[in-house]
C-alpha cells in the first residue's frame, strides 16, 4: 500500500463497513462521536446510519437504556462501549470538583441513590444551587454544571434522555490499574480504539489523536507521549509523498474497483473527522461551519460531506419543510459528476435519506 489512491479506498472501505445490527456497529466502532445540533439530524445518527440496518434518526436515544453503552467522554462527547468506558475509568486524581462542591456533590450523589435515577430539574428544585458561568461565557445552572462535572469524573451516569436531558444514575467503577504495566496496557487499548476508527492516519494526525486521549484519561496525561511512540512502533507504516502514514497490521489493501455508491456523512464521521487527512486525501478543504457567521459561510451550516465511490467530492445540505425533504447539493469542482451512475446513486441516498428522517 504505497500510493495515497490506496489510502484513499483503505479510508473509505475500512470506515463504512456492511451495514449491521446497531449493536455490532458501536461495537465496531468503539466510540460514536455526538453533537446535539439536528440538522437534520445529531451527528450520532448520521455516523449510524450507513453503518446499521435501517437505522433510523433517534434509534441511538430510544434504544440506549438496553444497549451495552455509556454516554462518556472520549477525544470528544459521546457514546462508547462498556468496554472502552472500563479503560478510562476511575479518574481518579482529576481535579473536577471544586473544593466550595464538594459537600454538595455527596449531598447530590445520596439524592440520586436514593431515587434511583434523577431529572436535573428535580435536582435543582431540591437543592436550588443558584448559576454559574460556563465554558461559552453564559449562565448555566449551577446544578447541571455539578451534575456534569459528577459524569466526567465517573460518580454518575447517563441512565437515559427524556426530550434530550439526561437523566442521571449513580454509576461505580472497578479499581484503579496497579502499577506502571497496566497504565500502559490501558492507554495502548485506548489507542487502539482510536487508529481501529480512525486509521490510516498521516503521523502529524496521529499525533494529534493520541493527544486527545487527556480528556478520556486526565488523571494518566504523562502516559500519551510513551503510548505515542510505542503506536509508531507497532503500527504499519508507508511512506507516501512525503508523509508517514500508519494503519494496523491486520489492515488488507481494498480492491481498485469502489461501488458506485454515494453517501451523505456527518462532519464528524470517521472517514471526515480529520480535516488534515481530508485535504490530503480529497484536494480540498471542508469546515463545519454551524457556529461560523452566515457572511463568512463558504459551504452551508450544516454541510454533509458527500462521498461519491473512494472520494469526497462535495457537501449536501438537507432539511424537511412541510413533512419533504429539501437537498442543495455543492461540488468542489464547481460541477457534478456527469457519469449516468452518479445521479442515479445520489438519488438513491436522497430516498434513504428521507426514510431515515421520517
Amino acid at each position: 500500500m504505497n500510493t495515497l489512491d490506496a489510502i484513499r479506498r483503505l479510508t473509505v472501505s475500512r470506515s463504512l463497513f456492511a451495514p449491521t445490527t446497531l449493536e455490532r456497529a458501536i461495537d465496531a466502532l468503539g466510540f460514536v462521536q455526538a453533537d446535539p445540533i439536528r440538522a437534520p439530524a445529531r451527528a450520532q445518527d448520521l455516523i449510524l446510519r450507513p453503518r446499521v440496518e435501517g437505522y433510523r434518526a433517534g434509534d441511538l436515544e430510544r434504544r440506549y437504556p438496553a444497549l451495552g453503552v455509556e454516554e462518556d467522554v472520549f477525544i470528544n462527547y459521546g457514546f462508547v462501549t462498556r468496554a472502552v468506558q472500563a479503560l478510562m475509568h476511575p479518574r481518579a486524581g482529576a481535579s473536577l470538583l471544586p473544593t466550595a462542591g464538594n459537600k454538595r456533590a455527596h449531598a447530590l450523589l445520596n439524592f440520586v441513590r436514593e431515587r434511583g435515577t434523577a431529572h436535573p430539574r428535580d435536582v435543582d428544585a431540591h437543592f436550588s444551587h443558584g448559576t454559574v458561568t460556563n465554558y461559552w461565557g453564559g449562565s448555566s445552572s449551577a446544578t447541571t454544571h455539578l451534575l456534569e462535572a459528577m459524569h466526567y469524573k465517573g460518580l454518575l451516569r447517563v441512565a437515559r434522555r427524556d426530550n434530550g436531558i439526561r437523566i442521571y444514575a449513580e454509576h461505580a467503577h472497578g479499581p484503579a490499574p496497579i502499577g506502571s504495566a497496566a497504565r500502559k496496557a490501558r492507554v495502548d487499548a485506548l489507542v487502539d480504539v482510536l487508529v481501529l476508527q480512525y486509521a490510516p492516519l498521516p503521523a502529524a494526525s496521529l499525533s494529534q489523536v493520541i493527544s486527545r486521549l487527556r480528556y478520556a484519561v486526565p488523571q494518566w496525561r504523562g502516559e500519551l507521549r510513551g503510548a505515542l511512540q510505542r503506536a509508531r512502533q507497532r503500527l504499519t507504516r508507508a511512506e507516501i509523498d512525503g508523509h508517514s502514514w500508519y494503519w494496523p497490521e491486520s489492515a488488507r489493501e481494498p480492491p481498485v474497483a469502489q461501488p458506485d455508491t454515494v453517501h451523505l456523512l456527518a462532519p464528524f464521521d470517521p472517514v471526515v473527522w480529520d480535516r488534515r487527512r481530508f485535504e490530503m486525501l480529497w484536494g480540498w478543504p471542508y469546515r463545519f461551519e454551524a457556529y461560523t457567521p452566515v457572511s463568512k459561510r463558504k459551504l452551508a451550516y450544516y454541510a454533509l460531506p458527500l462521498l461519491w465511490r473512494d472520494r469526497v467530492i462535495g457537501w449536501g445540505e438537507l432539511s424537511i419543510k412541510h413533512g419533504a425533504l429539501r437537498a442543495v447539493f455543492g461540488y468542489a469542482g464547481g460541477k457534478p459528476p456527469r457519469d449516468r451512475a452518479f445521479k442515479r446513486a445520489l438519488d438513491e441516498e436522497t430516498e434513504r435519506m428521507r426514510t431515515f428522517l421520517t
